[in-house]
């Protein structure tokens, strides 16, 4: 059996359906077999998708031929190198999302002065609220803001979600853009060299994930 069942050269869903039908399985054995959703084997054998490498490999052990005798070389290049893109743009998503969620940073670290006696001390943005209170309010709102976003784009990420991610990756560069603007006016260096550097990594992965 070379790319055929029965000496005639099919596509990967005819493959599959006429090796279910000569061992007498339903679509919801096979997919119960491989752990799978039975929509999934019924989407692979209508030819409107394709099987990981890694559920290719659980098909052809399951019914006893190799991943060759169900799809050509070609085709099987063509799969690896979409999952390998596929997880290059996952791991640059949830790196973006990261990014964001290290706000938590301009919070807990001693990055803010506060004058005591005539000496300029750093400390956290808790304490440094209660010297400017009502300066810092913008500060929180876009901490918060920020880590939202971040932890959105995670979640989103997580579930395999590519609808909005876009749309909030634009967010966050847009809240961060400001962020370095508003710590350089309230001109907080240290914050801003951490922001600003987030924001090029942001960048930079975005560019990557494109």
């Amino acid at each position: 059996m070379a790319n055929c069942v029965g000496g005639v050269d099919l596509e990967l869903g005819e493959k599959l359906k006429e090796l279910r039908k000569l061992k007498g399985l339903t679509q919801e054995e096979v997919a119960g077999a491989i752990f799978v959703s039975r929509t999934a084997v019924s989407k692979w054998e209508s030819g409107r998708g394709y099987p990981s490498i890694e559920l290719l490999k659980a098909i052809a052990k399951f019914f006893g031929v190799t991943i060759d005798q169900l799809l050509s070389s070609e085709k099987l290049l063509t799969i690896a190198e979409k999952e390998n893109k596929a997880n290059i743009t996952r791991i640059c998503r949830f790196l973006f999302g990261f990014m964001d969620l290290l706000v938590v940073l301009l919070i807990a670290l001693p990055l803010y002065p506060k004058q005591v006696n005539g000496y300029v001390y750093a400390v956290h943005l808790i304490e440094y609220s209660k010297v400017h209170s009502v300066g810092v309010i913008l500060h929180w709102l876009i901490y918060i803001l920020l880590f939202c976003v971040g932890g959105v784009k995670i979640f989103l990420t997580s579930i395999k979600k590519d609808k909005g991610q876009k749309l909030i990756s634009l967010i966050s560069l847009a809240i961060g853009s400001v962020l370095v603007l508003l710590l350089a006016v309230t001109r907080e260096p240290y914050c801003v060299i951490i922001t600003f550097i987030m924001l090029v990594v942001k960048i930079v992965v975005l560019l990557k994930q494109t």
